[in-house]
């Protein structure tokens, strides 16, 4: 009777950690994808941190690159 206890308890409090992964990990990949960015692209799919190297890479890294690749387009650089 215990058993089926912990495991309701562990499934309760281990499924809002899955989707808020998964969510996190959609927009990550998604972001990483447009920008034509692989190898972001198979970090993110394979190291699971639970969100935070995902949200680091939505707000923090995707920006940088965002901005470098404009730069280049405006001097002619199409690569």
């Amino acid at each position: 009777m215990s058993y089926l206890i912990t495991t309701t308890i562990g499934h309760a409090l281990f499924m809002p950690l899955i989707i808020w992964s998964l969510a996190w990990k959609g927009i990550a990949l998604w972001k990483a994808a447009r920008a034509g960015s692989k190898k972001w692209f198979i970090a993110l799919l394979i190291i699971n941190t639970l969100g935070i190297l995902e949200i680091l890479y939505i707000f923090v890294f995707s920006k940088k690159e965002k901005s470098c690749a404009c730069h280049s387009r405006e001097n002619g650089n199409l690569s």
